[in-house]
């Protein structure tokens, strides 16, 4: 508990115990044999009354200042004080109840408190990521300094236990990091000189040299912090719904109880000619506007989906608003694309086809042809080469858009490339029957075979697709630039329904389109992809969310949903926690309209009160937190 929470504990024992001492002192004694006895135990109430109440009044009267009257605030005071004053006109000496209804709110309040709270902690523990320093080598002494002033290109050291303060790449050392705040995951990653690393791991084993890539303020700590924080500023359909519904509801109630005290005993004077028996008629009213405040409602709901957020994000699911866990939980069509998100992304050569050179020679002049290309495929056939590549062999690089690479190498022409490459320079070529990516090598203008690189599928990419169709998914779909023989190879092994080829980015979106026109009104689509290339396809989606994209800033921007690893399975995982996240949010909202319903048309006629009134407000209240509550826990799911 916090200093605030603790002084409201305090608050609430002193007024119960009050309460406690009074109600057996008028047990006791006979109140009304004394002298002003009912204006005695009146002013002695006031006591835990205040103490208790103080709080809600003052804010009550802030809120008529303010000419925002109608919250729970007023319908606590209002009603608290409207059943003091009855006991005191009645001289009944029965004060309990009013300063009861305070109590309890106050308890639900707290209980509240507690549960944000508590939500609030496990997010912030899980993004307690942000690192307080960076270790600065200076003058052959390691002084650490504030993240924020370190430089791209410094060279920053990690010493093991520490956080790696930014986003850079490994110049000396080697260690295993422990990633779980930013992925959900527990297996320590290895990494060695290199290799890039991302801000917010933990260095487990020896000292790294790390250089600093980006600034602070753009490494993905940051921004996931960034993200984190700013996610309850996008609110879901159900909480806007409520915060209007509490807008109109509010004053409508308090006019009803309004209502309710006057219009009956003027009618039982004009028209019956009864006696009105206003006590009574003003005691259902201030029942009545206990039990309709929408308390139960206007906290659980939002309390709903900040712990959904938070549970997704401690299972290393980064959710940017609760619209877009809305959204997720009515996904039916799922389209993926194929490299890096249901396959591993990494090329490596699979075959190495040779009619006249030797395959080290043609692996050779392949190596050099590719070596100025950053492409996955060409750094997949330098790694096969397995030796330094001497780039001063190399000249005249001409990279055909779509086709390959023409260059001269060892005053050799080298072409490397696809089938549209061969064509265009009129060689005729050998098909190959491996699943792959082919590509075909000439040189001088002879053909000399090819090499067969292939892009190995994820082991869970399997049992993600069929977890997802066991959730309700009506189709998956994926959408690829790869060959055609090599994405229905892709999408029959992974059971996928539908899949569409050699699509350039653009394509992508065009496809998109149309699976967006032809699915049901109702029905979410969500896109799955590495963040990088498929941003505009990510911020066309219904949901768009970026998969094994740490570290990407175009994930980051683009996707509304980031899973923190490249895990498919993940996906399923995001989908189970917001489904039950929306099923808790409209069981509170059932739940409590339900509840409160029925309290309130008993409160009309009389049968329910003020201690009914407080299970109706406090005691709903209470229950539909604790329900919300569930939305943390989601390791099961």
């Amino acid at each position: 508990m916090n200093k605030k929470q603790k002084k409201m504990l305090i608050r609430i024992i002193i007024a119960f115990i009050l309460s406690i001492m009074l109600k057996l002192i008028t047990k006791l004694v006979d109140f009304n044999t004394i002298t002003a006895g009912n204006y005695i135990i009146f002013v002695l109430y006031l006591i835990p009354y205040f103490v208790i109440g103080y709080d809600i009044l003052k804010k009550a009267l802030k809120g008529i200042k303010n000419r925002q009257v109608f919250d729970e605030n007023f319908l606590m005071a209002v009603a608290t004080i409207g059943a003091l004053s009855i006991a005191l006109i009645e001289k009944s000496t029965e004060y309990t109840e009013a300063v009861a209804v305070m109590l309890f709110y106050q308890i639900g309040e707290l209980f509240q408190s507690y549960a944000v709270g508590k939500s609030r902690k496990n997010i912030s523990e899980l993004m307690d990521i942000r690192p307080d320093y960076a270790n600065i080598e200076q003058n052959g002494n390691i002084e650490r300094v504030d993240p924020d002033k370190v430089e791209i290109g410094s060279i920053i050291l990690v010493k093991p236990g520490e956080k790696i303060p930014i986003d850079g790449v490994i110049d000396e050392g080697k260690s295993s990091l422990d990633t779980s705040a930013l992925t959900g995951e527990s297996v320590p990653r290895g990494v060695n000189t290199g290799d890039e690393v991302t801000s917010g791991c933990i260095n487990l084993e020896g000292i790294l040299k790390i250089r600093t890539s980006k600034e602070f303020c753009e490494s993905t700590v940051s921004k996931i912090l960034d993200l984190v924080e700013n996610a309850s500023s996008r609110k879901s359909k159900s909480e806007n719904f409520i915060s209007r519904f509490a807008k109109i509801y509010t004053p409508a109630v308090c006019y009803s109880a309004l209502a309710l005290a006057v219009i009956p005993p003027i009618v039982r004077i004009a028209f019956m000619n009864l006696p009105p028996l206003w006590g009574e008629w003003i005691y259902r009213a201030l029942t009545f506007l206990v039990i309709s405040c929408p308390c139960a409602l206007v906290i659980s709901i939002p309390l709903s989906f900040f712990a959904g957020i938070g549970g997704a994000g401690n299972a290393g699911v980064l959710i940017k608003g609760s619209n877009y866990l809305e959204e997720l939980a009515k996904t039916k069509y799922v389209v993926f694309d194929k490299t890096g998100t249901v396959t591993e992304g990494v090329f490596e050569v699979d075959g190495v086809h040779h009619n006249v050179l030797e395959k080290k020679e043609l692996l050779e002049y392949t190596a050099l042809a590719e070596s100025f290309s950053t492409h996955p495929i060409s750094r997949s056939i330098i790694m096969a080469y397995g030796k330094k590549v001497n780039q001063k062999r190399v000249k005249n690089v001409q990279e055909i858009s779509g086709c390959g690479i023409i260059a001269k190498v060892d005053k050799k022409e080298v072409a490397v490339g696809n089938a549209k490459l061969m064509k265009k320079l009129g060689l005729n070529y050998s098909e190959c029957h491996n699943v792959g990516t082919v590509v075909h090598v000439a040189i001088n203008g002879e053909y000399h075979g090819h090499i067969v690189i292939s892009d190995k599928i994820k082991p869970s990419s399997k049992e993600a697709i069929r977890k997802l169709k066991s959730i309700g998914i009506k189709q998956t779909i994926m959408l690829t630039g790869d060959k055609k023989e090599v994405a229905d190879a892709v999408a029959d092994e992974l059971e996928i329904s539908e899949v569409y080829s050699e699509l350039l980015p653009e394509d992508k979106v065009e496809k998109l389109e149309e699976i967006l026109k032809k699915k049901n009104k109702g029905d979410v689509l969500a896109f799955v992809g590495d963040g990088i290339n498929d941003a505009p396809v990510l911020t066309r989606a219904d949901v768009g969310i970026a998969m094994g994209a740490m570290g990407s800033d175009a994930a980051i921007e683009a996707a509304d949903i980031v899973l923190m690893d490249d895990n498919p399975l993940k996906l399923s995982k995001a989908i189970r926690i917001s489904k039950k996240c929306m099923r808790i949010v409209y069981e509170n909202i059932y739940f409590a309209i339900g509840i409160k319903s029925a309290c309130l048309i008993l409160g009309m006629f009389g049968i329910a009160n003020m201690w009914i009134a407080i299970f109706a407000d406090v005691g709903v209240m209470v229950i539909a937190v604790i329900n919300a509550i569930r939305t943390l826990f989601v390791k099961n799911l």
